[in-house]
Order: C-alpha cells, then structure tokens, then sequence
C-alpha cells in the first residue's frame, strides 16, 4: 500500500511576485507553495525556469512557476496570497538589512557550496572506484583466458615470435592505473556558487500592507476560468490549440485534456467560421470545443415587463421561475460555485 506524504500549507497569504509594471508576469519561486496548490486547488501555473548549465535546452524547466492572470486574481480573491512588486520589496528588504545579518547570510551560502563540492567529489570518486573494479576484473579475466592454452599444451614450445604489421612494440598493460585522490585546487576550492530559490530570508516575507491590486482580467475570459475551476477541472494555456484554457479533468500528470475551452460574451457575434473551424479542431485532437461566458441577468421587474402575461396563471408561472432562478443561484453561493456562467460543448460529428 502506498502511503501519500500530506503536502504541508504554507504561511498564508503567500506572496506572488509581480515582476514587470508593464507586462502582466506573475512567478512563484517557492516549491512547497506550487506544490500545495497543485494538490490542494488546482493550480497549475507553467515553469518557465531552465538549468543554470544548460540555459538553452527547453524541454525540462524548472522554478520560477509563472502563473497566469486568471489564477493569480482566484487566489487574491480566496485571500491565498498578496501581489507583491519584486523590485520595490527587493529594495526595501535589502535597505532594512544590517551588515551582520548580510555577512551571516553569504557565510550560509559558502558553507552550502563547499558541502555541495564535497557531496560532488565524494560521488566522483565513489564512480571511479566502481569503474576501476570493474576494469580489474576484466584484466583478471583476460590473463586467464591467454593462460589456459599454454597450461593445456595447445601451443608449440618451439614455435618463435613472429613480427606482423600490426603488432604493438609495446607491450599490454594489464595492471590498472591507480586511484588518484583530489588535487589541491579542489581542496584548497571555496565551493559551488549557490543561488537560493527564493530571497526570504534572509529578507522578511511580504506582509499583506505591502500588497498590490489583483490582475485586470477580462470579465468573459474570468467568470469561465472561474466556473470551471469550481468545478474541479484543472486548466493550463492553451495557446498550442488554438484556445485560451486546456481543460483537464484532473492533474494533467495523469490525464489528457478534454475541452478546448474559449470565452465569449453574452451577446458577442460568433463568426460561423470559427465555430466549425473549433469544432473540427477539437475533434481532431480528440477534445471538445468548448466555449461559455457569463449569462446576462434580468430581474424579476424586467421579465414581467418583456413577456407580458394575459391571464394569472402565467403570471404565476414566471414568478415561479424567477424565484427558482434566484433561489439556484444562492445555492450556487453557499457552495462557492461560479453562479451565471453557461457553457456549450462542440464536436464535429463528419470527421
């Protein structure tokens, strides 16, 4: 049976770094905070990071985690974190920073480089060992199996050495070099550079006085990110597709994706193109079209108003309704739903 570890919560609100004041960038640098929010809320976010030793390869990426700007404004809104402006937090953590405590920090960070370089070399050696042990083996192995037909009486004892062409005036070594131990430049190395994660501490975390606004998102494109997140669908970019979210039914770790989902306005136009070219698009990749966007709201006044009634019975009627609607929509609250957000699902049925 396998026993799942319990990803611990972090200090709430955490903070999420906004790192352009022209550009919408949000990043994460913290791996316990992506971590408990992919479990824990759905949140998926894009690594964007590469390998300091190889900073051109782009397939395996790594912290910072950059979120998008629906997902930075959801979490705001379920008071998880704060919008903090990296340069001004930078500038004044490192103003309130006294000497000792800088000098206590970069002592940190040469202690973990010089532990990081042993931990290296021990391995380096421990790899050359095993290789060595291998290759006396094997020379062991060779010497037997040259012996054997001189021992059996194979071989003519008058028979002279021939020089060929090919034969080697040196003779084979067969004794394997041996281990040599660090030189003094790694012994006498100050260590690896570390470069830390995240800058607290030795800065004091963001407290939520120095807390910025949440992302201006489009209303469409955020009441449908948040409908669907409320119902427990995972979604990432989905600029590869064509469409604004690929949507998942759970962690795309273990699932494909299932909608192509694009938001639309209640009383936007929708080009008849777009709408067999998403269809046949999602088809082919085998995903539904989806689109959706927040349902335009009357009130009980305005529908009386438009849909006249002659008799009491319809009248009755659409009291009814109105009050159903109301009532569905308070329940939709209470459960932390997404209330007044429709959605339609296209497949093409030729393909």
């Amino acid at each position: 049976m396998t026993v799942r570890a319990e990803v611990p919560p972090p200090v709430l609100p955490f903070p999420i770094f906004r790192i352009s004041s022209t550009i919408d960038r949000y990043l994460l640098y913290d791996i316990n905070v992506v971590t408990w929010l992919r479990k824990t809320h759905h949140i998926l976010g894009v690594l964007i990071g590469t390998l300091p030793h190889i900073p051109q390869q782009n397939v395996f990426l790594g912290l910072p985690l950059e979120l998008m700007p629906e997902e930075a404004r959801l979490l705001c809104e379920k008071s998880l974190s704060i919008i903090v402006d990296d340069l001004e937090w930078h500038r004044q953590g490192l103003r309130s920073l006294s000497s000792d405590q800088r000098n206590a920090f970069v002592q940190g960070l040469a202690r973990e480089g010089g532990d990081a370089l042993k931990a290296a070399e021990r391995r380096k050696l421990e790899s050359t060992e095993l290789a060595m042990k291998r290759l006396r083996i094997g020379s062991t192995l060779d010497r037997e199996a040259t012996s054997s037909p001189a021992d059996n009486g194979d071989s003519a004892p008058d028979a002279e050495p021939t020089d060929t062409l090919f034969s080697s005036s040196t003779p084979r070594r067969t004794r394997p070099p041996s281990i040599s131990e660090p030189s003094e430049d790694l012994r006498s190395s100050e260590g690896w550079s570390i470069t830390p994660t995240t800058a607290h501490p030795p800065l004091p975390t963001p407290s939520s006085f120095t807390g910025r606004p949440p992302p201006t998102v489009k209303t469409s494109t955020y009441a449908l990110f948040r409908h669907l997140h409320a119902h427990d669908y995972y979604m990432s970019p989905g600029l590869r597709f064509g469409c604004q979210f690929l949507v998942y039914p759970g962690d795309p770790l273990r699932f494909h994706s299932h909608f192509l989902a694009v938001s639309m306005g209640w009383d936007e136009e929708i080009d008849l193109l777009d709408l067999v070219g998403g269809g046949r698009l999602g088809t082919g990749v085998k995903k539904g079209w989806l689109i959706g966007g927040p349902e335009k709201r009357l009130d009980d006044e305005n529908v009386l108003t438009i849909e006249r009634v002659d008799d009491e019975t319809s009248e009755n009627s659409i009291t009814s309704r109105n009050r159903d609607r109301k009532d569905g929509a308070a329940r939709h609250r209470e459960d932390g739903l997404a209330s007044g957000v429709r959605t339609f699902c296209i497949e093409w049925g030729g393909m």
